[in-house]
């Protein structure tokens, strides 16, 4: 089969051998379309933990189940589902446990003709979405869901912020917010990036390197309940000053790196909850596909490639030119 494998000097299409189903609850898929994440490109780039060469890369997929292990019932033959990425979250259904593991590196990933995974990873399609759209959802839908819902407690009658709206994770945390009925404000450094979001539904938006701009937005909105970040830096102590007191700051990433300080008298007087997120556990994920099939919430796809062109694919996603998730048709 054809498979993106990430080797120490070399990165592209190359044949490998179609996995085999070696345990009984296991079911080998026709993977149909994968999606990429940031985590993807930081594996590519080295800049990810405990690498392993050769990798087959992709959290996120779609596909149709061809054989099924044998204590698999064989009514799963022929379904078209998708896969929840987590290996060993645990049994703390707030925190993962050391053992845990996203599938693609070291395990083989979805950019790929042919994978085999447990049956307990996988969820069957909703219908109402196209394999392309639901290739997009599970990665970044579930870190989403995580933060939005555990650890933000967004509610119709939260004021919420998307910081950085374009990449994967917080265009899923936009769509959420906005389906459950929050009053939702974005930040991007590009414009046209904004529009599209006041165009689907945002009150308000702004470019978020000036500063100004950004006051000027929280202040109409009389401050925030819930800021959903991944960047942190330095940028860390005017997304806290844009909160309202008991406000809650989510993070799932610090792309920005570490800020020099922090107003920790802003955070104490205001009585303000930094919330860090990763992915999600196994009951998130179910929910989390309940959830998208409840509201019917459609994925914003940013450019479809053709297998053989996933190195462009994240060429792409290298220099940011994306907005909502870059999708491979295997």
């Amino acid at each position: 089969m054809k498979a993106l494998v990430l080797n120490e000097n070399s990165f592209g299409i190359q044949g490998v051998e179609i996995p085999q189903i070696k345990n009984e609850n296991e079911v080998l898929i026709k993977l149909k379309f994968a999606a990429l994440n940031h985590r993807d490109e930081w594996i590519r780039v080295g800049q990810y933990a405990k690498i392993q060469y050769p990798s087959i890369l992709g959290s996120d997929g779609s596909g149709v189940i061809e054989q099924v292990g044998t204590a698999v019932d064989n009514s799963w033959i022929g379904k078209e589902v998708i896969i929840n990425p987590n290996i060993n979250w645990g049994n703390n259904p707030k925190a993962q446990n050391r053992a845990y593991q996203i599938l693609g590196m070291p395990t083989q990933g979805t950019i790929a003709e042919y994978i085999v995974v447990n049956i307990d990873r996988i969820k069957t399609k909703p219908n109402y979405l196209t394999l392309e759209q639901a290739a997009a959802f599970p990665l970044g839908g579930l870190t989403a869901f995580n933060a939005c819902f555990n650890k933000g407690m967004i509610n119709q009658n939260s004021k919420v912020l998307i910081s950085g709206v374009g990449g994967g994770v917080a265009q899923f945390a936009f769509l959420f917010s906005m389906a459950v009925g929050a009053e939702v404000f974005v930040t991007s450094s590009k414009n046209e990036v904004v529009d599209k979001c006041m165009q689907l539904g945002a009150t308000g938006g702004c470019n978020y390197k000036i500063e100004e701009d950004m006051k000027l937005m929280s202040k109409a909105a009389n401050g925030f309940d819930v800021i959903i970040d991944s960047a942190c830096g330095d940028g860390m102590n005017l997304l806290l000053s844009l909160l309202k007191q008991n406000g809650r700051y989510v993070f799932y990433g610090a792309t920005r790196g570490l800020p020099k300080d922090l107003n920790m008298r802003n955070i104490f007087w205001n009585h303000l909850q930094l919330l860090g997120s990763t992915m999600g556990s196994d009951e998130d994920f179910n929910n989390m596909v309940d959830f998208i099939e409840t509201h019917k919430i459609i994925p914003i796809i940013d450019e479809t490639y053709n297998l053989d062109d996933a190195v462009v694919a994240f060429d792409r996603m290298a220099a940011g030119k994306q907005f909502g998730k870059i999708i491979i048709k295997i």
